[in-house]
């Protein structure tokens, strides 16, 4: 109970913040090569229709779980527009085997369930989710996920070829840290370019709006 009440305390404090005057999010010109930068190439979208966000992360990032709560602030107040999402980064075993975790989870539909749980149990209770054992411990308890269903996910074809598909999506994405924000396929953030990794996401609101606004004339 004291960890969802401490959860619980860091989200609305992080979420007054997002929303205060004390962090409200200017809506100023950022410089494209200083504040953000252009992909060479741009990426496929999952929804065109959309503006897309894609947050690149890992469990295993100490950086990723402080973002996390700001993240999730940011994400309730997104209007229809928007599609959000995360891909995981492989950048060795380690950040492998919960790009694992992160799509056994995707497969089985209890994503919302087990997100914040898995950065707690690797961050502030000190569990080892890199094994298989204590992983589907926590699919159990948070999700009622039983472990045949749990070892069926994990090991299956489709969860190890999305673990492959978000390791190109990574290259392709240029990305070398993480937290890394990526907008419309078109831009990348990172924390030291935005001025820290709570700004990505007043850079991402500003090339959200300016993604809208060229939608609209195209419209």
């Amino acid at each position: 109970m004291r960890e969802i009440l401490a959860l619980s305390l860091r989200t609305f404090v992080v979420a007054a913040l997002l929303t205060g005057s004390g962090f409200a999010y200017a809506v100023s010109e950022f410089v494209e090569g200083t504040h953000y930068q252009r992909l060479p190439i741009e990426v496929d979208v999952q929804d065109p229709a959309k503006i897309e966000v894609v947050e690149v992360f890992s469990y295993m990032c100490n950086h990723c779980y402080n973002f996390d709560p700001y993240v999730e602030a940011w994400k309730v107040r997104q209007p229809e527009d928007v599609l959000f999402r995360r891909v995981p980064a492989s950048f060795n075993n380690d950040y492998e085997l919960m790009a694992q975790a992160f799509y056994t989870a995707d497969a089985l539909g209890v994503g919302e369930q087990v997100h914040t749980p898995i950065f707690n149990g690797l961050h502030t209770q000190g569990v080892d989710l890199r094994r298989v054992d204590n992983l589907a411990v926590v699919f159990e308890n948070e999700a009622d996920v039983e472990r045949e269903a749990f070892d069926g996910a994990y090991g299956s074809f489709s969860v190890r070829g999305k673990v492959q598909q978000s390791k190109a999506l990574t290259r392709a994405y240029r990305i070398t840290g993480v937290p890394s924000l990526v907008v419309a396929g078109k831009y990348l953030i990172d924390g030291q370019m935005a001025g820290g990794n709570a700004k990505m996401l007043e850079v991402a609101d500003y090339l959200v709006s300016e993604e809208r606004a060229l939608k609209s004339k195209a419209d």
